[in-house]
Order: C-alpha cells, then sequence, then structure tokens
C-alpha cells in the first residue's frame, strides 16, 4: 500500500511530480513577481492584496548561491536519523528576475554544481511517517 502525499506547507507548489511548479504572486502594478505569493505585502509600490495575482514561476533557472547543511536544522524541521548533510541552492528565476532557495536533490554532489549551473524544480520527501509523506521542492541539475 502507497502512502499518502500531502504539501510539507500548503499553497506554495503544485503537487504534480511530473510538472511541478512554484505558486507565486505578481502585481498587477509594477509586474514585480513574488515567492512565496504573500511576499507581496512587502513591496511598497505594490496597492495591497488586490494588486496581486496568483502565477506559476518558471521551472528552470541558474544557481546564484549555493551552502552545505552539515548539521541538523533548528526546529521545527523534520530532522530523521541519521541525519544526512545535504546542499541548499539559491536559483534565480530568469523570467521573473527572482530567486528562490531549496534543497538540492539527493545524490547531488557540491562537486556537481558551481554558480551557473542549470537547476529545474522537482518534489521530492521531505519527512515521512507510518501513513505520510510529507512533500517539499528541491533543484535538480537539468
Amino acid at each position: 500500500m502507497s502512502k499518502n502525499r500531502v504539501p510539507a506547507v500548503e499553497g506554495m507548489f503544485r503537487m504534480d511530480f511530473d510538472n511541478p511548479q512554484l505558486i507565486g504572486g505578481r502585481s498587477k502594478a509594477t509586474g514585480t513577481y513574488y515567492f512565496p505569493k504573500e511576499l507581496s505585502g512587502s513591496d511598497p509600490l505594490a496597492e495591497g492584496s488586490t494588486d496581486r495575482e496568483e502565477v506559476l514561476l518558471s521551472t528552470e533557472g541558474t544557481i546564484w548561491s549555493f551552502t552545505t547543511a552539515s548539521y541538523p536544522p533548528a526546529l521545527p524541521y523534520q530532522i530523521t536519523e541519521p541525519f544526512e548533510p545535504f546542499i541548499i541552492c539559491a536559483v534565480e528565476l530568469e523570467k521573473e528576475q527572482i530567486v528562490v532557495c531549496g534543497q538540492m536533490m539527493p545524490g547531488i554532489d557540491i562537486d556537481d554544481i558551481d554558480v551557473g549551473t542549470k537547476a529545474k524544480l522537482a518534489l521530492d520527501v521531505l519527512y515521512e511517517d507510518n501513513e505520510t509523506e510529507h512533500i517539499v521542492w528541491k533543484w535538480d541539475l537539468v
């Protein structure tokens, strides 16, 4: 029997493993993109929530920066034992001109990437229990 799959955080991405997309926001007045979509409230040029529209963001971008997480993050991050270090990338979406941070997919080594490496959106299990897989977006190599 397969486990139920749910987003680890509701409303941030489409739960489509074949074509995942982040759910962002865009100011109708300025054309500025946001992720997550609620961040548009911090734009002084935006005219409040009525100015925003929900949009699906690009699925590919360029690694802008990266680092490793060699020790477990603080709570509320769900830690599975034994902890396995992972790579965190900041990927710039060219069309939207925004940078979105996320983990790299398992199996990608720090030597496999560099600033300027192309990355694409993927979905993966963040943590699971007996009945449910909690899914997040991650970055994979193009």
